[in-house]
This record gives structure tokens, C-alpha cells and sequence, in this order.
């Protein structure tokens, strides 16, 4: 939730000209409401589910709920500053469609640094109400509760739309695959030799993790870095060394997918996965790359495999204390 809250805070730094029937409200906001329903404003203490665009002057995307797959969830901040983002949000009501527009230097003082990706002189901030938990005169316990339900039935939809998600991307991408009981979808592009890798064994791996839209997030090829930096929107990382990862197998030290699909290659081989989010980053994510329910592709190579030992010395088991 603290996350979606900053995500609101980044939307106060809205906004082009006045041109295109836009009105200006209290504090110098600019509105435009494209949609407008029946039905009662936000007020304070509301929650709110929206589906946020925000995009530079020169119409570059900086940040989408849509491209996420997650709309914000938060609660309507009880104080807001003349002229924020938030206060046009209580012009809305629930499906309401609308536009905000606000110079950024009004929100970023001399010398206070943009947020990656933002430049010029304004920001377009298009927003869509698709849900509002009214607070009223409810208990704190049956307004969480309503909360809580509604959470839960929008991840469930979420989680729910993904084999579809995966079948279209395998379909767009001419994979032909296979799928495992837990929903691991995978390809094995390049068959390799001797037997496959086994739980504790190390397995020394080249790989490229990108989203169902092709957005790069890290890869161990150095030859991806100026990729991943493209589309992460984060500067490349001059001390990251490019090399191929050594990962214990079997160990939940990676995720699920990673355990699971290690195991059907072989030294040499080389497979693509396509990860469900119950067996990588899951519901929370790992912002700012990966965001929350994303299905995530990995292209992989087994460069080589470090068996385990089997004449390794076990640790000695714990020894109970003793009283005397």
C-alpha cells in the first residue's frame, strides 16, 4: 500500500497547456473529466482503485497500471496541498475517466532531481476510477473487511488470466512447449549431453529475464546491458559483472521456476521458461523491474554442472543440551 501511496505522490507532477477544454481548478490544476458517471465524489479516507497513465509531454510513457497489470490501490489521503494531484481526484466518481495537468516546475524546486524517464517542461497524468470503497460511518473492522474482499477478488482474476497470457505468448513467439503439473511452461530450444542436473548440484548458467512484453530486466550477458538499462530505466551498473551465474539447485535459493526447470536441462542446454507468477515474484513483485503477478521468460544456457559430492562430510547434527 505504501507503494501505491508514492505512486499517487509521483502524479503531482502533472501537466501541459490549457488547450483541448481543460478547467482549472483550486490551486492551479488542470482538469479534463472525459467520462463522467453518476454517483457520489471521493472523500477523504475512500479507498480507491485506479488505473493510472502517466506519460511525458513529448507522449513517452513513464509509468502504466495497464502495462503492469496492476491498478493502484490506495486510500484517499485525508490532506491534500492546493493545487495536487489528489485533490482533482475528489472531482471523481466511481468509473469515471479524466486528465490532469500541471507544470512540473510547480511540484520540483530548483535542483530537485525528475524521476528517471521524465523530461521537459510537462507531464500528461491520465487517470480511470474503476472502483471506490466509500468509508461513511462504517467500522474500521467492516471497512477493511470490504477492502480485504475486493483485494482478493481482483489477484484472483489476476492470477487467473495468466495460463491465457502464457498460451499467447508461446503462440506469438512460435514456442512449442510443454507445461509441468505446476504450471511451468517451458522449451527446450537446444538438447544438451550426460545427465541432468540434480538436486545440489550447482548449476552454471547464461540467462536473459525479460516480461511478457519483451522489457528486459537483468541478464548475465554483457552484451544485454545497455537493454536492460533501456528498459528499465535505470542507469547500467559499471561494477556489474557479466558472467554466467552459479546457482544451487533445489535449495529455494531462486525462484520456484528456476528449481523446477534447472532440473530438466543437461550441460549444453539450452531451454526457454515461462515462469506463472506463483512460481516467481508472486503478488508483491520486485519493483521496480518486476511488478507484481508478473509472468516472467527467462532464455537459459547450462554452461556446465558442478555435481555434488556425495562423500562430503554431512554437518553433525545438533547435539541436545545437557543439564547438570
Amino acid at each position: 500500500m505504501r507503494k501505491n501511496v508514492m505512486l499517487i505522490a509521483l502524479a503531482t507532477i502533472g501537466l501541459a497547456s490549457c488547450k483541448g477544454g481543460f478547467k482549472q481548478a483550486e490551486g492551479g490544476l488542470l482538469y479534463d473529466i472525459t467520462v463522467d458517471k453518476s454517483g457520489p465524489t471521493i472523500k477523504t479516507g475512500d479507498f480507491m482503485s485506479l488505473n493510472l497513465v502517466l506519460k511525458t509531454e513529448g507522449d513517452s510513457v513513464v509509468y502504466s497500471t495497464y502495462e503492469t497489470g496492476r491498478p493502484v490501490l490506495a486510500p484517499m489521503p485525508k490532506e491534500q496541498k492546493k493545487g495536487d494531484i489528489t485533490t482533482g481526484f475528489l472531482l471523481l466518481s466511481e468509473g469515471d475517466s479524466a486528465t490532469f495537468k500541471m507544470n512540473i516546475d510547480s511540484v520540483f524546486k530548483k535542483g530537485q532531481p525528475k524521476p528517471p524517464g521524465v523530461k521537459g517542461k510537462y507531464i500528461i497524468y491520465n487517470v480511470k476510477v474503476d472502483k471506490v470503497i466509500a468509508r461513511g460511518n462504517l467500522s474500521e473492522v467492516v471497512f477493511q473487511g470490504r477492502i480485504s474482499e475486493f483485494v482478493k477478488a481482483q489477484s484472483d482474476v489476476i492470477r487467473k488470466a495468466e495460463p491465457a497470457k502464457i498460451k499467447k505468448y508461446a503462440a506469438d513467439n512460435k514456442l512449442t512447449t510443454q507445461v509441468t503439473p505446476s504450471g511451468l511452461t517451458y522449451q527446450i530450444t537446444t538438447p544438451g549431453t550426460g545427465a541432468n542436473i540434480a538436486k545440489g548440484d550447482t548449476a552454471v548458467v547464461n540467462y536473459t529475464g525479460t516480461l511478457l512484453n519483451g522489457k528486459m530486466f537483468d541478464s548475465s550477458l554483457k552484451e544485454n546491458a545497455a537493454q536492460i538499462a533501456k528498459d528499465t530505466k535505470q542507469p547500467a551498473d559499471p561494477r556489474r559483472p557479466f558472467a554466467p551465474m552459479h546457482l544451487a539447485v533445489g535449495e529455494g535459493k531462486v525462484i520456484r521456476g528456476w528449481d523446477e526447470g534447472l532440473l530438466l536441462l543437461n550441460k549444453g542446454a539450452k531451454a526457454t521458461f515461462v515462469i506463472p507468477s506463483d512460481l516467481g515474484w508472486g503478488e508483491q513483485g520486485a519493483p521496480p523491474m518486476i511488478p507484481a503477478f508478473a509472468v516472467t521468460v527467462f532464455t537459459v544456457e547450462v554452461v556446465d554442472i558442478i555435481h555434488a559430492n556425495p562423500n562430503a562430510p554431512k554437518p553433525a547434527a545438533p547435539q541436545p543440551p545437557t543439564f547438570r
